[in-house]
């Protein structure tokens, strides 16, 4: 499956000067690390796998992404990888993992900030400069959309974008720094509420 692969910036979450179309489009938007593959935690906080050996996608992830696929979402990874500023991780490494997923795994697009909290970026969560960034490059409704992470910043970025928000609970979620609509133990069961939420809203 082909992707877009984009390192998210300020100028990326800033609409074109032009009109935009009509922004119709439902989307899903995951975050990669905990959503769909594995983490590894240490101390207590989760770290991404450094290269595509330690890369595992999580029990139950491709059917979840086929079902939100086949209900007509778009699928866009929003990702977070600060370990690029601190300078033990590269650009060319978490872009080999990226693609790998986008290969295997039903992903229509990947935006990335590999910018760290000094930054100051617009894009890093639990900002939504890479949700917006993704509405304008592909016509979505946010207001129609859900955002699915694993940690606060996840839930904190969605709900400022204006999606429906979902956090998979796990020991480093730090649940009560955010107000998620649901919360679920994995992607399959995040995929079930979309689509149980999705039909309630077609028939009201």
């Amino acid at each position: 499956m082909g992707v877009d692969t984009i390192s998210s910036d300020p100028a990326n979450a800033m609409p074109p000067a032009h009109d935009a179309p009509l922004r119709e489009r439902r989307a899903v938007f995951l975050d990669r690390d905990g959503v769909l593959i594995e983490t590894f935690v240490r101390e207590g906080v989760p770290h991404p796998p450094v290269n595509l050996d330690e890369t595992r996608v999580l029990p139950g992830v491709p059917e979840a992404l086929r079902k939100l696929s086949a209900a007509g979402f778009l699928l866009i990874v929003v990702t977070n990888q600060p370990d690029v500023a601190r300078g033990v991780q590269t650009v060319e490494a978490v872009e080999r993992i990226n693609r790998h997923l986008a290969d295997h795994l039903a992903i229509d697009a990947v935006f990335v900030c590999f910018h760290d909290n000094a930054d100051q970026c617009a894009c890093r969560k639990p900002l939504p400069g890479m949700l917006r960034a993704a509405a304008t490059k592909h016509q979505i409704d946010l207001g129609e959309s859900f955002m699915v992470g694993d940690r606060w910043s996840d839930v904190t970025a969605g709900k400022a974008a204006g999606c429906t928000s979902i956090l998979l609970t796990y020991s480093y979620s730090q649940a009560e720094r955010c107000q998620p609509d649901a919360s679920a133990a994995s992607l399959s069961e995040a995929a079930d509420i979309i689509l149980q939420t999705l039909n309630q809203r077609k028939s009201n």
